[in-house]
């Protein structure tokens, strides 16, 4: 009978040490702007529960979700943080928001609507936070809107505590775009104030406005893959000290030796040019190794890097590990992390496959069990 571990030595090692020391880093920068973590898509890959669980111990003023349904996953799980629905409500189910005490963020009429029938029918509060799209371009109220937005939200009962934006090209130093969209959104502030309303929460500092710009933390920061170990541009990094919260590795299942001219994998897009060793690894594009590492990605064995042999499929890789001595089956290979004196990170990845760090950290699907250590 299977007990439910894993069999498959591939596996996600989650260091939540690590992680409550990046958020305490991103305090120390934060000075007296609160913390909102976000948590959304997975924790970015690395299991949001216990993350939520590690963060939450912290005493941080919410928990970012993008969807209802992440909220609701971490009240299941007897989270009490206050917790945001960045992404607002699909379907319009306040009344679920409201008993599961997730706020959420609101940028129609039709929402303010919803949110005060539905808190009047369960004799709660309705409150929210305003999303000022001032260049971002996905959702929220054009600035043009806010006078008539708030008529609306008093109208219908709705608090607004708080006022937010997006800054999408704060990791892009001198940008003239991040300026204006921070002039309009304290604007936006200064005009509900002039209303007689106090939103206490004032937020447009996702991880990149945090680490380049100090008149950008208002009274709320939402980082969200700093909290992680990762910078979100290169250039950030020094700004810093993080730790690295995941570490991706498996373990060699099969060896074996190959004459000059033999193939390997689909396409045959690797072949041998001198007498090969090739180790395979149980891991694939399945699990979120993408496909377009083939014949480019590396990945550690024995402290050495070794580089994939052909192409990534479903469920194995293979690597060339000629030159690295003595390898055997159940050897340790690093995907992401360190091994030795050497790492691979996520950014390593995400530039060979043309996207960011990311999407790597999130396509790490659920066939790669976590293990959470640290905490």
């Amino acid at each position: 009978m299977w007990d439910g571990r894993p069999l498959r030595p591939t596996i996600a090692t989650i260091d939540l040490a690590a992680l409550v020391h990046n958020l305490r880093q991103i305090r120390a920068v934060a000075r007296d702007a609160r913390v909102l973590a976000v948590v959304k898509a997975n924790a970015y890959g690395h299991g949001a529960v216990p993350c939520a669980r590690a963060i939450a111990a912290e005493g941080v003023a919410f928990l970012g979700v993008g969807l209802v349904e992440e909220g609701l996953e971490l009240r299941a799980a007897g989270i009490d943080t206050p917790i945001l629905v960045l992404d607002g409500a699909y379907a319009d189910r306040f009344d679920l928001m409201l008993a599961e005490r997730l706020t959420p963020v609101v940028f129609r009429k039709e929402q303010l609507e919803g949110l005060g029938a539905a808190a009047r029918s369960l004799g709660l509060p309705a409150v929210a936070h305003l999303k000022l799209d001032t260049g971002m371009g996905r959702v929220g109220i054009q600035p043009d809107e806010l006078s008539d937005f708030l008529d609306a939200a008093r109208t219908h009962g709705v608090d607004l505590e708080g006022i937010a934006t997006h800054l999408p090209n704060a990791d892009v130093e001198g940008d003239p775009l991040t300026s204006r969209q921070m002039d309009q959104l304290a604007a936006a502030a200064s005009a509900m104030r002039a209303r007689g309303l106090d939103p206490r929460w004032i937020h447009h500092a996702n991880s990149a406005a945090l680490l380049s710009r100090e008149d950008a933390r208002g009274t709320l920061v939402r980082p969200g893959m700093l909290l992680y170990g990762s910078p979100p541009a290169e250039h950030l990094r020094s700004r810093i000290p993080l730790r690295p919260v995941m570490r991706l590795s498996t373990a060699v299942t099969h060896v074996k030796e190959l004459p000059v001219g033999a193939p390997v994998s689909y396409g045959s897009r690797w072949i041998a040019r001198r007498p090969s060793r090739i180790a395979t690894l149980p891991v694939g594009y399945a699990d979120g190794y993408d496909r377009l590492l083939s014949n480019v990605g590396e990945v550690l064995i024995g402290g050495k890097r070794v580089r994939i042999a052909g192409t990534v499929t479903m469920d194995q890789v293979m690597v060339d590990v000629t030159d690295v001595e003595r390898v055997t089956v159940g050897d340790e290979a690093v995907l992401i992390g360190a091994q030795g004196d050497d790492e691979i990170r996520a950014e390593e990845l995400a530039r060979a496959c043309g996207t960011i760090h990311y999407e790597i950290f999130c396509g790490i699907g659920p066939r790669v069990p976590r293990r959470f250590v640290g905490g």
